[in-house]
């Protein structure tokens, strides 16, 4: 299989729309379009779902986007690895992260570690948390950034820091009347959540908050990507939640963004790494985590 066809692919998919996923690309539509139905012919199974006006992925779709990430994940790790040698870095921390957590953070961290050890290359990729447990198992990963600390043997789970959830509505809506929703409020609306299916702590952590709430939520869709979530939400398929400042990152016009009123709700990003002794690096790196976060050394979970 060629590497293009992932590339389209996740195009497509986080796009869920040929015309942006082309642009976005750089080329016509028409080569898009036509690498979707050799990419379905080559797999023989149907990655989206056209039978609606609004194009959306297939069971078998959203499983192949986690997957396609991680390949292309794996290339990029590799292709990076080899010029950070010739370029002369000394070591390669190796870091995965999920697409909901609020990346000003992690630009934060990245760029303190850059300034304070500049030998040290950093290698970042994009991968569910499944992959990040296989990453690390497999020494692919050195450390993996999820929100979920549901790990299996051999790995550890650290609380890194908390965010205040943020409920995230179409551009024209009528929570937007209101500078903070309560939650018994935005539960009125049909609901985009992330699939339980796809084992993401975002699932989780925010099921906890909708199974204390009074008013029983509707479910539109669930999807795997905060991507994915956001377009269905600019669509007006419904509303969803997640960290406020990660959604600001998309810059998107069709979405806006409203605090929950009260004492908010947070979402908790994991640190997840092998157990035993980190190497002095990833010592180093782990102690930034904790002065950016507040993150208590003694809470883990193994």
């Amino acid at each position: 299989m060629e590497f293009r066809l992932l590339r389209y692919f996740i195009a497509v998919a986080e796009e869920l729309h040929l015309a942006r996923a082309a642009e976005r690309l750089g080329i016509e539509q028409s080569p898009v379009s036509r690498a979707m139905r050799d990419l379905e012919r080559l797999l023989d199974v149907q990655l989206f779902d056209r039978s609606t006006r609004q194009t959306r992925l297939t069971w078998a779709g959203k499983v192949l986007l986690g997957e396609a990430r991680r390949v292309l994940a794996t290339v990029e790790h590799a292709v990076q690895a080899t010029k950070s040698a010739a370029q002369g870095y000394q070591g390669t921390l190796r870091i995965g992260i999920c697409d909901s957590l609020a990346q000003p953070r992690i630009a934060l961290l990245l760029a303190r570690s850059r300034e304070e050890e500049p030998e040290l290359g950093i290698r970042v990729f994009e991968l569910p948390f499944s992959q990040q447990l296989k990453g690390l198992h497999n020494d692919l990963l050195d450390i993996g950034f999820a929100l979920s600390d549901g790990v299996n043997d051999g790995l550890v789970a650290e609380p890194a820091w908390s965010d205040p959830l943020s409920v995230i509505v179409p551009a024209r809506h009528p929570l937007l009347a209101h500078v903070q929703v309560k939650l018994q409020d935005a539960l009125k609306f049909p609901l985009v959540l992330c699939h339980p299916d796809a084992g993401s702590g975002c699932h989780n952590q925010i099921q906890a908050v909708l199974d204390g709430a009074a008013v029983a939520p509707k479910v539109a869709d669930h999807v795997t990507s905060l991507g994915v979530m956001l377009t269905l939400v600019g669509a007006g398929y419904g509303i969803g939640f997640a960290i406020g400042s990660q959604v600001q990152t998309w810059q998107r016009p069709d979405i806006a963004i409203r605090p929950l009123a009260g004492t908010a709700p947070t979402l908790t990003t994991f640190l997840l790494r092998r157990q035993g002794e980190p190497s002095e690096p990833m010592k180093r790196f782990i102690s930034r985590v904790k002065a950016i976060g507040g993150a208590p050394s003694g809470e883990t979970r193994a």
